[in-house]
């Protein structure tokens, strides 16, 4: 089965400028492994079809064998790409080859030879996040295992804010840049937009001015989408909307509902507005969530997807909090075990007048996609 890793309709791409670039190489030399295209080709059987597991208008993914066994992603430039796919692509391969984190997923290699452009990364067997909320064929994630596939994420991202010298602003956190391995644990891939920020012990956040607008058309900050200011607080936000996406099964931005539900925040409001929001919680989960940690779980969850950027937490709060969250779970879990320890039970109605208050936040910084979806 191939897995969309993304999709041509998904990318929101604004230029207001249109440098040019060329496709020589301008990576760093000595920092990865560099393969022949005739290593590439032996490891994908030339690119047979059958070793497709991921594409896009730019790029295709090849599930591959090199070193007498090692099976690899090898992500593949297909001909004729724009420079910007182009750029993309040595962008990632520039922060990948000089970081090395378990919650990453780890860049092996490159080649550059024939103007092909082929990245070499370590193989993650079963999809993305995505895939497994909304994905077709796949069996529900426990609760639990979405709250830790959740921390695992946030830890990866606060490495990525604080852990090296300099913080890295992921620039394209989506359900879909989260994979996860066979023991369903993940690791943070899509680096293509990827920016440096500031110095990693300084405490003032260097904003970034971008003039080309890089994303997925639901994520984006509104900061960012709007007036090209990157932060660290841009990666928070978006987290956020993973934390819904978690939550509500479904997707950021779903363009067959009606307007004012396209975006999973609208969505969520205009659920309140109507009265059904435990109705918009993933059907698998009722009854499966204590109402302590879903009080939690949705209170860091609004404070990420925030309006304003500095209202949102820093990613080591939101680690902390999840854990909280995961651990008020476990322990109403064993609560419920003890007085009922030979079948299965269900929490009462989750969205209590107590519960249901973190999400009345949302329609103060929700905000209307179409004030520059026409830009798209």
């Amino acid at each position: 089965m191939k897995n969309p890793l993304c999709s041509c309709l998904g990318l929101f791409v604004l230029n207001k400028t249109s440098p040019q670039l060329n496709r020589g190489s301008e990576l760093p030399e000595g920092l990865c492994r560099h393969f022949s295209l005739a290593e590439i080709k032996a490891a994908t059987n030339n690119f047979h079809p059958n070793s497709v597991i991921g594409e896009s208008c730019f790029w295709s993914v090849h599930k591959g064998t090199i070193d007498y066994g090692t099976i690899v992603g090898v992500k593949r430039c297909r001909n004729g790409s724009c420079q910007d796919a182009v750029r993309e692509l040595q962008n990632e391969v520039r922060f990948l080859c000089q970081l090395r984190h378990p919650l990453l997923v780890s860049l092996i290699g490159i080649c550059e030879e024939r103007n092909e452009m082929i990245l070499v990364y370590e193989y993650v067997s079963r999809w993305t996040l995505a895939d497994h909320l909304y994905g077709q064929g796949y069996a529900p994630l426990p609760w639990k295992r979405r709250l830790q596939i959740c921390i695992s994420a946030a830890r990866g991202l606060h490495y990525l804010h604080t852990g090296a010298k300099y913080a890295l602003f992921h620039g394209h956190i989506t359900s879909r840049s989260i994979l996860l391995n066979e023991e369903l644990s993940c690791k943070l891939h899509d680096f293509r937009f990827s920016r440096l920020g500031s110095f990693s012990m300084s405490k003032a956040s260097r904003v970034r001015k971008e003039s080309r607008i890089t994303g997925t058309f639901g994520y984006m900050a509104p900061e960012y989408a709007m007036y090209g200011e990157l932060t660290e607080k841009s990666d928070v936000f978006s987290f956020g909307i993973i934390l819904y996406e978690v939550l509500l099964g479904r997707t950021a931005y779903d363009s067959t509902l009606p307007k004012h539900k396209q975006h999973i925040l609208n969505w969520l409001k205009e659920s309140q507005r109507e009265g059904t929001i435990n109705n918009s919680i993933d059907p698998y989960l009722k009854g499966r969530i204590a109402p302590e940690c879903l009080e939690k779980y949705s209170e860091i969850a609004s404070s990420c997807a925030h309006y304003k950027g500095n209202e949102r937490p820093a990613m080591g709060e939101v680690v902390v909090t999840l854990e909280l969250a995961l651990e008020l779970q476990e322990r109403a879990d064993s609560k419920m075990e003890a007085i009922n320890p030979s079948g299965e039970f269900m929490y009462e109605e989750l969205f209590s007048a107590s519960v249901s208050k973190p999400f009345a936040s949302v329609s103060e910084f929700c905000y209307p996609y179409d004030d520059y979806g026409s830009n798209s």
